[in-house]
Formats: C-alpha cells, sequence, structure tokens
C-alpha cells in the first residue's frame, strides 16, 4: 500500500511521518506518535474515548484519517498539563470532583470539556452537558462528571456550583 508523508503539530511539536491512507488518526497517535492517552474503545465514534482537539475542536480520531490531519494542530491529553507539571483547569476540576473511576474514558471527556472551555469560550451546563452525552463512561461515573461540568461553569460565571452568588 502506498505512503503519504503527512505534517502536523501535536501538543506544540512538529510531526512528519510516512503513513498509509487508512490508518486512522488515534492509531497513528498511539502507534507512530506514542500519546498513549488517546484511548480506543470503539473504533465507530461512539464511545468518545478517543476525542483530541484537531484546530480548536474536539474530534473523535478514530473517525478521522491521519493523512486529513496533515497540516493540523493537534493536542491531545498529554499536551494539557503545563510543562512543569500544573495540571488543565478541566483536569484538576476532574480530579477535584471525582469525574474518573478507571480512566479509560476520561481522557476523551477531558479533551472535549477542554474544547468547549478553551480560549475564554463560555459555555452553557446545558452545553457541556449536551457534549458529554456523547461519551460512554462504562463506571457509572457520571455524577462526578456533571459535578465537574457545574463547577467549571460557575467558575467561568463566578457562581458557586450550588448556583447560588460566589
Amino acid at each position: 500500500m502506498s505512503k503519504h508523508t503527512i505534517e502536523l503539530t501535536i501538543n506544540g511539536l512538529r510531526h512528519t511521518a510516512d503513513v498509509e491512507a487508512r490508518v486512522s488518526l488515534s492509531d497513528f497517535l498511539r502507534e507512530d506518535a506514542g500519546y498513549t492517552g488517546v484511548h480506543v474503545g470503539c473504533d465507530h465514534g461512539v464511545c468518545g474515548a478517543c476525542t483530541v482537539i484537531v484546530d480548536g475542536k474536539a474530534v473523535r480520531s478514530c473517525l478521522m484519517l491521519a493523512v486529513q490531519a496533515h497540516g493540523a494542530d493537534i493536542t491531545t491529553v498529554e499536551g494539557l498539563a503545563e510543562p512543569g507539571g500544573a495540571l488543565h483547569p478541566v483536569q484538576e476540576t476532574m480530579a477535584q470532583e471525582y469525574g474518573l473511576q478507571c480512566g479509560f474514558c476520561t481522557p476523551g471527556i477531558v479533551m472535549t470539556m477542554a474544547a468547549l472551555t478553551g480560549e475564554g469560550k463560555r459555555p452553557t451546563e446545558e452545553q457541556l452537558i449536551d457534549a458529554m452525552s456523547g461519551h460512554l463512561c462504562r463506571c457509572t461515573g457520571y455524577q462526578g462528571i456533571r459535578r465537574a461540568v457545574r463547577k467549571l461553569v460557575a467558575a467561568d460565571t463566578g457562581e458557586t456550583v450550588d448556583g447560588g452568588a460566589a
């Protein structure tokens, strides 16, 4: 099978690779680029575990071919935390609110929330919860995830998690 040369930026680092046309972005990120925080649960775009940020938008990487990412700026869960170890606000909030259990779905959920709340965006609680509806948590950790969503929205609006003023 013929290979195609792709160039892309992953977590701020430039990558050039030769890939077969049929390789998914999730497989490329995990197997070729070494970003194993990209989890693959269903390979059909249903579970959300493979979600990454591509050019500022949350994308199911199992549904995108690596060749389609040529020239893109990609962020994986490994690229959210500060190099010195400080967690991204979404990661911190998920941990504080016990929004993770086994952790398999967590990277995809975190990436969706980070895409929706990044760069000054102010989503409503309803918008965040709607976006989370495309993620499957087999440990039934949804209550912690919802608390994290409410806390993220409250931090943005100056309200407390229960809806009162800060």
